[in-house]
């Protein structure tokens, strides 16, 4: 339901003018009944002072009391203050029965200071002194001093009651209102600390990300350059030399190129003029090259079109499988297959190297040989976020295998573009 804040406010505002209207009219009746009780009174012969002194004093606890209200919600104090208005009631009924007229603003107002039971004790009491007047003052009287109280006294004290219940019900529109608005303000507080959190998490992620990404190139580009540059010290020959100088040469320029492009969040550098399997059948290539190992690739030619996403963590993987295998497999031989399986791709590599305990590295959640463990914790997180996963078979000196598949379409998170933009 559309609202503005205009809208919002002027409910209540005409709900406070509306009980402010009825306390002035409430004040104005006693004022012309006072002034009517007290004509008739002076008209009766009742000397001047006696009734000025009456109205005065009635007039000005009255008053008295208007104000108190104001600054104090005691009941208590209210109550008494009414008897008290009953008590010169009584004293200027005493010296003239015209100001039975005030009978009536003291029905509204037991209706609305005293509790029910007090407030009807009080409103018969003041009904019988209205009756009794005219027999005490004149000796006789008529129905219609009797009917017309009764009704009179009865309209009153309903008006009162309904009079309070709009009191009430003004209070406690003020206090939904009041909870209203904290509660708006906690919700925008709310509101405030979600978009932080998600900021955080969002700056999280691209952190993990890019270490992952670093990790899975430049890193290796430094170990593979490390390698080639204590072979070309131990190198006998010039030509060895030279050869592992242009290698060395070669991979820093491919590591420049893989930090620039995750620092401007663009796509692998072997993927943006080739597919997947071209792309790792270089770096099989080049595996072979600079180490000696018979490396190997099985990939089907028929493979369904896959997301950038989904090539960009398989080539993820095998870099950093093929970083292990390079620096920790002492393997002689790698097998790498790219196979389509059915609702998913797959990528296995498998190497006859030293291998390692996979059963403990599966129960403890990581693993403690191989490169420290972030290559293979990094390259599952990597798979789990597109839907996939990575499975590990070794045992020590039984050889490495790795599994990894991705599910047809999978796509990042769209809060990372894992290195794609």
């Amino acid at each position: 339901m559309p609202s503005t804040e205009p809208s919002q406010r002027q409910p209540a505002h005409t709900w406070a003018s509306l009980i402010g209207s009825i306390r002035i009219g409430q004040a104005v009746i006693t004022v012309v009944l006072l002034v009517i009780g007290a004509l008739r009174a002076s008209a009766d012969g009742i000397p001047l002072p006696w009734v000025l002194a009456l109205s005065l004093v009635f007039l000005g606890w009255y008053g008295g009391g208007l104000l108190l209200g104001e600054r104090t919600a005691d009941r208590r104090l209210a109550t008494w203050w009414l008897i008290g208005l009953t008590l010169i009631w009584l004293g200027a009924v005493a010296v003239s029965p015209e100001f039975v007229w005030l009978a009536f603003p003291l029905w509204l107002l037991a209706g609305f200071v005293m509790r029910m039971r007090w407030a009807l004790l009080l409103s018969a009491a003041v009904f019988a002194v209205v009756i009794a007047a005219p027999l005490l003052h004149t000796g006789t009287t008529t129905y219609a001093n009797v009917i017309g109280p009764l009704v009179g006294g009865v309209f009153a004290f309903g008006i009162s009651r309904g009079y309070l219940e709009l009191v009430r019900d003004g209070r406690e529109r003020r206090r939904l209102i009041a909870s209203l608005v904290a509660t708006q303000e906690e919700m925008a507080a709310l509101q405030d600390e979600l978009a932080r959190t998600q900021r955080e998490s969002g700056a999280s992620a691209e952190r993990t990300r890019v270490s992952r990404d670093i990790h899975d190139t430049v890193a290796q580009s430094v170990s593979s350059i490390g390698m080639l540059a204590r072979s070309a010290l131990d190198a006998d020959e010039p030509a060895q030399t030279t050869r592992a100088l242009a290698q060395i040469g070669a991979l820093a320029a491919e590591g420049l190129a893989d930090a620039r492009r995750i620092v401007n969040a663009l796509m692998p550098a072997e993927l943006e003029s080739s597919a997947l399997g071209d792309a790792l059948e270089r770096m099989l290539e080049r595996l072979a090259e600079e180490t000696g190992i018979t490396a190997t690739l099985h990939a089907d030619d028929d493979l369904p079109s896959l997301g950038l996403d989904a090539e960009v963590a398989l080539l993820r993987t095998a870099q950093s499988a093929l970083a292990n295998v390079r620096s920790h497999a002492a393997a002689t031989r790698v097998v790498v297959t790219l196979a389509d399986a059915g609702d998913a791709v797959r990528l296995d590599i498998v190497d006859d190297g030293v291998g390692f305990d996979a059963t403990h590295w599966d129960a403890q959640g990581a693993v403690g040989s191989q490169g420290g463990g972030y290559g293979l914790r990094s390259m599952r997180a990597r798979l789990r976020e597109l839907g996939g996963g990575l499975d590990v078979e070794s045992a020590p000196g039984d050889g490495t295998a790795l599994s990894a598949h991705v599910p047809l379409g999978a796509a990042a998170p769209p809060w990372r573009a894992d290195g794609v933009g």
